[in-house]
């Protein structure tokens, strides 16, 4: 028998260690039963360690192995604990781990009582179904509900193939019978049942993201406006594509909402920024826009409430949002816009396009004033109002800095090409075009609205 690491033999294992070598020579030596030489093996460690292998303050096998064993899967150092009452067994578990150095630093602990107070930072639980306080599948669920990241193995004496089954259907990674592993099927079982730990962890979050992101999809969903429009003197198309990745709502907004037979409002606005908080606070001012066209709120006091609550609810003071408003009266065929910083809508009509020249006025959260209102009469039946956001004029032309911008944008709808695009399709072309020129996506939200009359063109 060889000597483990600290311990000598005493008289007693000489004398095993010269009847095997006797043995050997007259070749009648036979593989012993180490369980039944496990009493007295527990008993030499305890004559030469002092306290037992579960002794409060000392682990057996704190290193299980230094070397790199060809036969092991490779991996980080990891921390098991024992949860064993026989101290024998618990000793040959050491022993096992030890002889093939399999990286794995092994604490002990004989009741579910000490094993919650160790359990703390380890990597795997071995655990013995049979303990002075728990027995059976009941200290495994106990276990199982202490030991939140850590895989469970249950190692037990019993070679009962249904309590195994019962045992992993519970929570189990493994299912161990003592005498029928070796030290590598061990510490192979230790590893294994870790990463498939791991494994499971990572699917389970994974699945409370999806769970997240489906539920926020819906949420994004119900928060995207439905016009509120009946009339069909007018056409409305609508475009909406969120600068955040795998997004369905960002910091633009848009609207539309008809009160009388012959009048209709539309807006579109930007809040600054990309994030969560941003479209939160769109939504919260395209509903109160909302609110306010409704309650037939006079035409000059509806952005200024509406930038009350851009104020109030905005998380930092440097927030601040851009709008254009644009109130349709159908039966004088003309319409009232107002801009608060915004880029100014496009007026299709006669086979021209052209900007409406109405004052930019001021940004909403950055000084209270009302906007300039300015009247847009229409010469014809057949025109479009296209509304837009600056995302879709920021992207770049060529590889110098020049943006798109409102000339930019003028130019495309006056290319010939667009004449072929119903205008029901005309948005997503637009952004197609400024994409194409940018040399690649458009990196900010991109909100659109094409209200048409007639022939629209």
């Amino acid at each position: 028998m060889t000597a483990l690491p600290g311990y000598a033999l005493d008289r007693a294992d000489r004398v095993v260690c010269d009847r095997c070598l006797i043995q050997d020579q007259q070749g009648t030596r036979k593989e012993p039963d180490i369980t039944s030489e496990l009493p007295r093996l527990a008993a030499v460690t305890r004559s030469h360690r002092g306290p037992g292998l579960a002794g409060p303050s000392v682990a057996p096998y704190p290193h299980g192995g230094l070397g790199h064993n060809p036969n092991l899967p490779p991996g980080e150092r990891l921390r098991v604990l024992l949860v064993e009452d026989d101290e024998g067994d618990a000793f040959l578990v050491g022993e096992l781990l030890a002889e093939t150095n399999s990286m794995i630093d092994l604490l002990v602990a004989t009741s579910l009582s000490e094993a919650r107070q160790r359990i703390a930072g380890v990597d795997c639980v071995l655990l013995d179904l049979g303990l002075p306080d728990a027995q059976g599948l009941d200290g495994l669920r106990r276990v199982l509900e202490m030991s939140s990241g850590a895989a469970v193995c249950v190692l037990t004496g019993r070679s009962d193939e249904h309590l195994g089954i019962v045992a992993v259907a519970e929570g189990a990674q493994d299912y161990l019978v003592k005498g029928q592993v070796d030290g590598v099927l061990l510490t192979r079982a230790l590893r294994y049942a870790v990463e498939r730990k791991r494994a499971d962890e990572n699917a389970r979050r994974l699945r409370e993201v999806e769970l997240r992101q489906a539920e926020s999809a819906r949420l994004e969903r119900g928060l995207l406006p439905q016009p509120l429009m009946t009339t069909d003197e007018v056409a409305v198309h609508t475009f909406y594509r969120p600068g955040r990745h795998a997004a369905l709502i960002g910091g633009d907004f848009f609207d539309v909402v008809q009160t009388r037979p012959d009048r209709v409002d539309l807006i579109v606005g930007d809040v600054c920024g990309h994030g969560v908080d941003e479209a939160a606070l769109g939504v919260e001012l395209r509903v109160a826009w909302r609110a306010l066209i409704l309650a037939g709120v006079p035409d000059d006091e509806v952005l200024p409430a509406l930038e009350q609550v851009l104020m109030s609810e905005r998380r930092l003071q440097e927030i601040f949002a851009t709008v254009a408003t644009a109130r349709l009266d159908l039966a004088a065929n003309r319409a009232t816009v107002r801009l608060a910083g915004h880029p100014p809508p496009l007026l299709l009509s006669g086979g021209k396009v052209a900007p409406v020249p109405a004052r930019g006025g001021l940004l909403l959260g950055v000084r209270p004033r009302r906007p300039v209102a300015f009247d847009l009469e229409f010469d014809t039946d057949d025109w479009s109002l296209l509304m837009y956001t600056d995302g879709l004029i920021e992207g770049r032309v060529g590889d110098g800095d020049d943006r798109l911008d409102v000339d930019g944008l003028t130019g495309l709808l006056q290319e010939r090409a667009n004449h072929a695009v119903p205008l029901s399709e005309l948005p997503a072309w637009l952004v197609g075009r400024a994409e194409q020129i940018n040399g690649g996506p458009l990196a900010d939200d991109v909100a659109m609205l094409l209200v048409t009359r007639g022939g629209g063109r």
